[in-house]
């Protein structure tokens, strides 16, 4: 059986709203103006301070920033999210097939964690890697080297499932197999141009390509 690492905005829930709401009020705090709505949704993806940093060009103000996103998404942004029609389906025929499954992301690994716990199909993630809150790890390529030693497995034994070059980037760093999902953010060009072994158009399209 294959072990598959599934990113979690954009492939399991759509976190827009919370994502943006909260990168909104963390600039509120700064004092910075909040880009328009199209804007933030850019932040949904990169790592946090990959995204505050160009934009505030200072390590302190961008580490104040975090801790502002942070603290609503604490109380609000982590269940402002809807989950993709289809997606515990498919997440459920995978397991009941056999596979090994995980979460890979680029969110805090508590607030991660917490989102997963909520999810109605959660239970069958077998662990849940994210980021540290220290911003040790927090590229998909780190976060996918973390996730194959806390499974002791080697890359040929894991696909990467996600929305955006990052997933596939991680997943080709490693010699791994990806599918890119076309329901997230990223869109069918940027996951083409990424490299993705295959693309899912929805949900229900994933089972079979795993054999389950």
């Amino acid at each position: 059986m294959t072990t598959i690492f599934f990113d979690l905005d954009g492939t399991l829930i759509d976190s827009a709203v919370g994502i943006t709401r909260c990168v909104a009020h963390a600039l509120e705090q700064m004092g910075e103006p909040v880009p328009p709505q199209a804007a933030l949704r850019r932040w949904i993806g990169p790592p946090l301070r990959d995204s505050f940093g160009p934009l505030l060009g200072d390590d302190g103000r961008t580490e104040q920033a975090v801790q502002h996103y942070r603290d609503r998404f604490e109380t609000h942004g982590w269940a402002e999210h809807e989950i993709y029609e289809g997606i515990g389906a498919a997440v459920l025929a995978l397991s009941g097939a056999g596979h090994r499954l995980a979460v890979v992301t680029a969110k805090n690994e508590p607030h991660a964690r917490k989102i997963i716990a909520h999810l109605p199909f959660g239970h069958v993630f077998e662990d849940v890697i994210g980021a540290t809150p220290c911003g040790r790890l927090s590229h998909k390529p780190e976060l996918i080297a973390e996730a194959l030693q806390r499974l002791q497995l080697s890359p040929d034994k894991a696909w990467m499932i996600g929305d955006r070059h990052m997933d596939i980037d991680g997943a080709r760093h490693h010699g791994m197999d990806s599918v890119g999902v076309l329901w997230g953010f990223g869109g069918e060009a940027e996951l083409r141009a990424a490299g993705a072994t295959r693309l899912a158009a929805a949900p229900a399209e994933l089972p079979a390509m795993f054999g389950a």
